[in-house]
C-alpha cells in the first residue's frame, strides 16, 4: 500500500484511469505508482515505458497472472 504523510498534495480521482490492469511488459500509459493486483507489490513506472517483464516480477501461481492497475497518477 502506498503511504503519504500530507493529503493535501493528493486529490481523489474516480478516472477510469485508475480500472485498467496493464500486463508485463506493456508501454505504461500514465506516470505514478502501480499496484500488482496478484500480489500487492508497488512499483513507480513512467508514461512511454514498459512494465517490468514477467521474469522480473514474480509470484505464486496462486496469485494469479502478474496485472499492474495505477493507484497514484502524477501529473
Amino acid at each position: 500500500m502506498a503511504l503519504y504523510k500530507d493529503a493535501g498534495w493528493l486529490t481523489q480521482s474516480t478516472g477510469s484511469d485508475f480500472d485498467t490492469l496493464h500486463g508485463p511488459g506493456v508501454t505504461v500509459p500514465h506516470s505514478g505508482i502501480y499496484h500488482c493486483v496478484g500480489c500487492g507489490h508497488e512499483i513507480a513506472a513512467n508514461a512511454g515505458t514498459p512494465f517490468p517483464p514477467q521474469n522480473a516480477h514474480q509470484h505464486s501461481p496462486v496469485l494469479g497472472s502478474i496485472r499492474w492497475r495505477l493507484i497514484v497518477k502524477t501529473k
